[in-house]
């Protein structure tokens, strides 16, 4: 068993040099967020040294990762960016200079969470332990936000994009067929994702990516351990005009050319 652990161990080396260099944080700084000395840190990077648990533990908090995800595997670059672009809509959120009165507290489950939402998603004290993003709605309904992963949902350009905060409330199995042909966010023991709920029978559901190139899927209801309907979307990306607008807009430059010329 200490083997393995420490077999484990070898990935911290490696996602602590990662994220340094993604976030451009020297040795030195390292060290002191976590009360280091910079030659631990650069031992660490160099697997000559294995970090205390507690160290451990405190890194995963400050960056808002699961140890799981430290311990287990590489983390990407893309997924550090992530990280970075969750963090930035969280202080955007909170800086919105909204009256909390009129709005609504809802738990974000960025997708270095999804693992853990998926193993303690009945746990109420594991969601309140996550960070929270202020909806400017009084909501009459329980909500939670999700990190949209892929790019399954944009076509055209439009759509929810990778990165996307997508605002959810939770929809009873009972009521599935209130909300077809709707986006929802899917909670299975193997995972969260979101599609477009295409169809429904007393056996599965099935769920079509707004991407007309990605396959339909079906999903046993028997696995299904909590379906979110997405209502909104906090996105740093703008849409472009869908082609109808687009046309719209050339016909009223049309129009406008003709009556100014008459």
């Amino acid at each position: 068993m200490a083997q393995n652990f420490s077999k484990n161990l070898s990935f911290i080396g490696r996602n602590i040099k990662k994220i340094r260099q993604v976030k451009k944080i020297s040795q030195a700084e390292f060290a002191h967020l976590f009360h280091l000395s910079r030659p631990s840190i650069g031992a660490y990077e160099e697997g000559r040294s294995e970090p205390k648990i507690e160290t451990l533990i405190q890194i995963a908090k400050y960056f808002k990762l699961s140890i799981d995800v430290l311990l287990t595997r590489e983390l990407s670059i893309s997924e550090i960016f992530s990280l970075e672009s969750i963090k930035k809509k969280l202080d955007k959120a909170h800086n919105l200079g909204l009256d909390p009165a009129a709005t609504t507290a809802a738990p974000l489950i960025g997708q270095d969470r999804f693992l853990d939402y998926v193993i303690h998603h009945q746990n109420n004290d594991f969601i309140e332990r996550q960070p929270k993003i202020g909806i400017p709605v009084t909501a009459s309904s329980y909500l939670i936000c999700f990190e949209m992963v892929g790019s399954e949902m944009v076509f055209q350009q439009q759509g929810l994009h990778h990165g996307d905060v997508l605002i959810s409330q939770l929809v009873r199995q009972i009521d599935i067929q209130k909300v077809l042909g709707q986006v929802v966010s899917l909670v299975t023991p193997s995972g969260i994702f979101t599609k477009r709920l295409d169809s429904v029978n007393q056996k599965y559901l099935q769920l079509k990516s707004d991407d007309p190139s990605y396959p339909l899927q079906e999903v046993l209801i028997e696995n299904v351990l909590q379906i979110w309907q997405v209502i909104g979307v906090f996105s740093e990306k703008t849409n472009p005009p869908t082609y109808l607008e687009d046309r719209m807009l050339k016909l009223e430059q049309a129009i406008d050319k003709l009556s100014s010329s008459s």
